[in-house]
């Protein structure tokens, strides 16, 4: 191959920069979705893997690991059974069990899961690199009928602090009791933290049995209503919660941890690790992750048959332009390879496009996605499976690049110089 193919290629491709430039614009975008979702997948893994970073153990009522990490840590889902107060505080007392904090759920409010728990809650609850709860305004709860809100949640509610709420039984958006005589004052709200905590109302479990004291079996009791200011004179302490987060003096001593408080005998409980439910979790999403992946492999086929297909339409318009060439000292190969490294030429600025265009899109939106998602885009070297999948887009693009060229290839002299051709 002569040296003047490839800067007769690069001319060439300038000349036609409107009509390659938009398939450039479709390879670009095509790599970015390939690449974009790979980086957003493993961000997402990442996120949720932080979510709660520094939690060894999550106990509850036995039941499915994914389902008792769901309800408990992403409040998503019902629990099957919650435990008793009492198996609580033997969790809290094994010797590996440095802090236990409990997690009541099943209440809401307007959609937002409401979250009964301890003070230590905000002291040993951990997420991202390590980080602990901070508040962006006010102060925690330390009394009855006070709570505090995850950011997501005062952001779409437009609540400050000082807001009187009240809260609902049961959750989801359906219309649902509410506890309208036991209204709670809004006393702080946390800082964001890109996790579940962000869309939380956060209660203490005393409030949560305060307002309950009418109910029986899930509903309330005809005929009794106690007034708030009369609920102090009633045992408010907790019957039973819905999960415990701990955290343990020693990692070390997780599975030993974990086997004795499975074989607890006062109520069948379960200890599960957070990363091997999340795993789990993973397997279950993989299917929804494959299909992601086929989807934007998809796109990239179809940008790279659009780069042939406008090749293919051009060539009956430069059959004289290439029978030109021939006719004057180039050879059928040197055509061949003037075609192909015109499409080639393409998907390589496209790819590069489309990763400096992933980039900027990190740099724009990067803190935006962590924040409100939890999901990290980072604005970070290409890891060498990124750069496989643009490799093997540059490849496809060369190999369908090569159909325009042998068509080419194949055309005689004669055919573009006939008159009428």
């Amino acid at each position: 191959m002569k040296p003047f193919v490839f800067v007769l290629a690069a001319r060439s491709a300038w000349n036609r920069r409107l009509t390659l430039g938009v398939t450039m614009a479709a390879v670009a975008l095509s790599v970015l979705l390939l690449v974009g979702i790979e980086r957003l997948r493993e961000g997402a893994r990442h996120g949720f893997a932080e979510t709660v970073s520094g939690t060894d153990l999550i106990v509850g009522s036995r039941t499915s690991p994914v389902q008792l990490l769901l309800y408990a840590v992403f409040h998503v889902g019902a629990p099957t059974n919650n435990m008793g107060w009492a198996a609580f505080q033997a969790v809290a007392a094994d010797p590996a069990v440095a802090w236990a904090v409990p997690v009541a759920l099943g209440d809401s409010h307007r959609g937002f899961p409401v979250v009964g728990t301890s003070p230590g809650y905000f002291e040993h609850f951990r997420h991202g690199d390590g980080r602990a709860l901070a508040l962006a305004a006010g102060r925690r709860f330390d009394g009855l009928f006070e709570v505090v809100l995850g950011a997501e949640a005062a952001q779409r509610l437009g609540y400050a602090v000082g807001r009187r709420i009240t809260l609902s039984h049961g959750t989801g958006e359906a219309l649902l009791p509410e506890h309208a005589d036991k209204p709670f004052v809004v006393t702080g709200i946390l800082a964001r933290t890109g996790t579940p905590v962000d869309r939380a109302l956060h209660v203490s479990l005393e409030s949560l049995e305060a307002i309950h004291l009418e109910w029986r079996g899930g509903a309330p009791v005809p005929g009794l209503v106690i007034p708030a200011e009369f609920v102090r004179k009633f045992d408010l302490s907790p019957k039973s919660v819905t999960a415990v987060l701990a955290g343990l003096h020693e990692r070390t001593a997780v599975f030993a941890a974990q086997r004795r408080i499975n074989a607890h005998a006062g109520e069948p409980l379960q200890a599960i690790l957070p990363g091997v439910a999340l795993d789990e979790l993973w397997q279950v999403l993989g299917t929804a992750e494959r299909v992601l992946v086929a989807v934007s492999a998809l796109t990239a086929a179809i940008a790279i048959a659009g780069l042939v297909a406008v090749i293919l339409a051009g060539l009956g318009e430069r059959r004289r332009e290439l029978a030109v060439l021939r006719a004057t000292g180039a050879r059928p190969r040197d055509i061949f390879a003037l075609l192909t490294l015109e499409g080639l030429f393409v998907t390589v600025a496209g790819s590069a496009a489309g990763l400096a265009l992933l980039l900027a899109c990190a740099l724009l939106f990067g803190d935006l996605l962590l924040a409100r998602y939890g999901v990290a885009l980072a604005a970070q070297s290409f890891a060498p499976s990124e750069l496989a999948r643009v490799g093997a887009i540059i490849a496809a693009g060369l190999v369908a690049s090569m159909v325009p060229g042998l068509r080419a290839y194949r055309l005689a002299v004669a055919d573009g110089l006939t008159p009428g051709s």
